[in-house]
């Protein structure tokens, strides 16, 4: 490739559904390179930034089902044969991955760089999560055998991969259980400049804003509040809907999707985040910290990558509980209570500021850049 040329690049997410921090990864890259073409398995109009529906999706025949965005997570079994892309015509293909991007196949000789965000969930490490307890025991072993099958294929299309970047240390060792294969770790942007503490006072509720998918684990958090009579309120919507609105009780106020402007305003205003999943990373507890708000997490995956806890540093920005229980997020609940004067907002901003959407961008592009250079670093290698 003619250096002194704008690479040919081609970008591939999972599917374009709503704007999470995946979606928030791709935007940066679109911003980049205006004229990359996008694949995706599925888009729902109107559901992503403009930049990013600027790109004008190139989709899969799952976007010819009806309605496809209220049910593709049922088509996991279709998702090999959709996302079978033979990309034509590019000097870097980019794929943001959590699930399929990655198997998507460059032209021999063309670098294809996976942004995993992490191993596909449901077949690997979330799987009792996402399934467990849910099925009878036909059901269940028809599960398993096309869990079996999701992995196998996973792994395999792992080979189309030239170049692994982890969204964190946590995703990097799942790459390397899963895949066998190194990467280089570069955390996801974070709009540090949207999400600005406000000189407001605080009020008396707690927030989640959240998919509602079942390894999130809100239940905890509405069950906790239930015990501790207090407010919480619930930014998000999904299929654990139902579920959990039958679960609370008149504490609770569900507000469905809102604006990041709307976001940005709870955050100002809560007690703290609660953020009771396992995440690859999580950037909602970023930008919460970013406006100077203290979060209680659950403390493996992401969270202990971005979370200082209480107790091990003179500049706590949370609280971390041990166990995905109620008594034990309740418990951490009482001792952010109880502790209220160590957190201070200033501090609790200037570590949010280290994963800031700038640090991001110059990290891809230059990791990017160095790929395409004809004497690139030799392709990401197997682990050991």
């Amino acid at each position: 490739m003619d250096v002194h040329k704008s690479p040919r690049v081609a970008l591939v997410h999972d599917w374009l559904t709503g704007m999470r921090g995946g979606e928030k990864c791709l935007e940066v890259l679109c911003r980049r390179w205006p004229d990359a073409r996008l694949y995706t398995l599925l888009h729902k109009r109107g559901s992503v930034s403009p930049i990013i529906e600027d790109r004008r999706p190139i989709t899969s025949f799952l976007q010819r089902f009806p309605s496809v965005e209220r049910y593709y997570r049922y088509m996991l079994p279709l998702m090999p044969f959709a996302a079978n892309w033979r990309i034509a015509d590019c000097d870097l293909l980019v794929s943001s991955s959590h699930c399929i991007a990655k198997a998507a196949l460059p032209p021999r000789g063309v670098p294809h760089v996976c942004y995993c965000h992490t191993p596909m969930r449901y077949a690997w490490h979330m799987k009792e999560s996402y399934f467990g307890g849910k099925f009878g025991r036909v059901k269940a072993s028809l599960v398993d055998r096309l869990l079996r099958s999701m992995r196998e294929w996973d792994r395999r299309t792992s080979d189309r991969v030239t170049h692994f970047i982890a969204n964190s240390q946590t995703v990097q060792k799942r790459i390397r259980q899963s895949y066998g294969r190194e990467s280089v770790v570069i955390n996801p942007p974070v709009d540090t400049d949207f999400y600005t503490p406000a000189a407001i006072e605080r009020e008396d509720f707690y927030l989640i804003v959240s998919a509602f998918a079942p390894y999130k684990r809100l239940d905890l958090a509405i069950e906790s509040c239930r015990r501790l009579g207090r407010r919480l309120a619930i930014i998000g919507t999904g299929q654990d809907a139902a579920r959990l609105r039958a679960l609370a009780g008149p504490n609770v106020t569900f507000l469905g999707w809102q604006s990041n402007e709307a976001i940005r305003d709870h955050l100002r205003r809560c007690r703290a985040l609660l953020f009771p999943g396992e995440e690859d990373f999580g950037i909602v507890p970023v930008e919460a910290n970013a406006c100077g708000t203290p979060v209680i997490a659950y403390g493996k995956g992401g969270a202990t990558e971005t979370i200082v806890p209480l107790g091990r540093s003179t500049a706590p920005t949370g609280v971390w509980f041990d166990e995905q229980t109620t008594a034990a997020l309740t418990e951490a609940m009482e001792r952010f209570e109880r502790s209220a004067p160590a957190f201070h907002s200033g501090a609790i901003r200037r570590h949010a500021l280290r994963f800031n959407s700038k640090r991001y961008e110059l990290e891809m592009v230059d990791y990017l850049e160095n790929v395409l250079r004809p004497a690139a670093a030799s392709p990401v290698r197997r682990a050991a």
